[in-house]
């Protein structure tokens, strides 16, 4: 996984909002994506080169039709590796709180 393309993918809102998109409704076109968004197909096509580009989008034709899917792995990576060990710190400090509020 390259950390630096999902981030960079990651830190564009539009980017963000076509991956929600994708979340609710998996194998849109570029049309129905853009029907969602305010912005020129190509500047849409751009984003979803980006993205494509992180692995968090893939593409599969269908006839004349390019479809777009979302790609969970490199956002799983990206969870385990930066924010799951954060969660784990958070947690064991709540839990000792609880712990000595407790009593026990």
């Amino acid at each position: 996984m390259d950390d630096d393309r999902v981030f960079k993918a990651l830190g564009d809102p539009t980017r963000r909002k076509l991956l929600d998109l994708l979340y609710e409704k998996n194998g849109q076109t570029l049309g129905e994506l853009c029907a969602n968004l305010d912005m020129a197909r190509q500047s849409a096509t751009q984003h979803l080169g980006i993205l494509e580009d992180a692995n968090l989008v893939s593409t599969v034709r269908r006839g004349r039709e390019k479809l777009h899917f979302i790609n969970p792995v490199p956002l799983h990576e990206v969870y385990e590796r930066w924010v799951r060990k954060f969660e784990r710190q958070r947690l064991s400090l709540l839990h000792d709180l609880k712990t000595e509020l407790e009593g026990e």
